[in-house]
């Protein structure tokens, strides 16, 4: 019977990504392909996502996870061994959780080497999900103001979004994308996603 239920997923085009991720996890993917990841020590906070998640490996890849590591902390951005470390550092769902965002966005900054990315992605339409906070969302516009607040020039910063009606009406109701039920199309008025892209 379980076979062929996947047998009728593939069919109809069910997939086993979350529609609200779908075009984000492919732009981004794009963005930081494009970087000679293969010469660069990136950290992820509190994930795992882009470990291996690049067409070349990284030099060196480590991540801190809360509440052990805590970016928002006034004394990981300038700490020893945290300061000037990285040359590439991502947050994927993770700062709609902080109380000191800006703080956070600082110690990102201090992390990164001359040169270094910040990779940030955030829900805009999404069920509150504490954990153990969930305190925050940005438009495009909102994430570049806070990126650049914490640190960042403004023309070293990057914000795309995805959503439109349709995503917007199933994120009542969470799925997974459907190639023959939904669509990608994006209507920059209706985001159900937001990231970035800042350079040090």
């Amino acid at each position: 019977m379980e076979i062929l239920a996947n047998i009728l997923k593939k069919l109809v085009g069910h997939t086993d990504e979350s529609l609200s991720r779908v075009v984000m996890d492919r732009r981004t993917k794009e963005w930081v392909d494009a970087l000679p990841t293969d010469r660069m020590d990136a950290f992820e906070i509190s994930g795992l996502a882009w470990k291996n998640h690049v067409a070349k490996p990284w030099k060196s890849f480590s991540e801190g996870w809360y509440p052990e590591f805590d970016i928002c902390s006034a004394n990981i951005g300038g700490g020893v061994g945290h300061a000037s470390k990285y040359d590439i550092i991502f947050a994927e769902q993770v700062f709609e959780h902080l109380k000191s965002p800006i703080r956070a966005v600082q110690n990102v900054h201090a992390m990164l080497r001359p040169g270094g990315y910040f990779l940030l992605t955030v829900p805009f339409l999404f069920k509150v999900h504490a954990s153990p906070t969930d305190c925050t969302r940005w438009t495009p516009q909102g994430l570049a103001c806070l990126l650049e607040d914490g640190g960042f020039a403004p023309d070293a910063i990057r914000t795309d979004s995805w959503g439109n009606r349709q995503a917007v009406r199933l994120q009542l109701r969470p799925r997974n994308y459907c190639t023959r039920l939904h669509s990608l199309k994006n209507e920059p008025d209706y985001p159900v996603v937001v990231w970035a892209l800042a350079r040090k």
